[in-house]
């Protein structure tokens, strides 16, 4: 057996929620705003950040907030990692500029 984790397959969508980070200036994100940035319906998003969690390319976390006084559940936010962004260099297509896409 390899010790090697088997990596994603990088879709278009799965390149998309990559760019999302790099475009905000690899600020953390929420699930929201990630679905907001991309388009992406959360039936589509979320498989995709667990896989790409899971691959090691983000990092989570949930916020402190006490969700009374949010008035809302607490969110996941999500931060892309050095390997996320070596995912997302080399899942570009060729030709792409590397400050990001566009898309149609």
């Amino acid at each position: 057996m390899s010790s090697e984790t088997k990596q994603p397959r990088v879709s278009a969508k799965g390149l998309k929620v990559l760019h999302a980070f790099i475009d905000a200036g690899r600020q953390e994100l929420s699930g929201a705003d990630i679905a907001e940035r991309t388009g992406i319906l959360s039936g589509t998003l979320y498989p995709i950040l667990i896989r790409f969690r899971s691959a090691g390319w983000l990092r989570d976390r949930w916020e402190n907030d006490d969700p009374v006084q949010l008035g809302r559940p607490k969110r996941r936010y999500y931060r892309i990692t050095a390997q996320g962004e070596v995912a997302y260099r080399s899942n570009l297509p060729t030709g792409a500029p590397l400050g990001g896409l566009a898309w149609t």
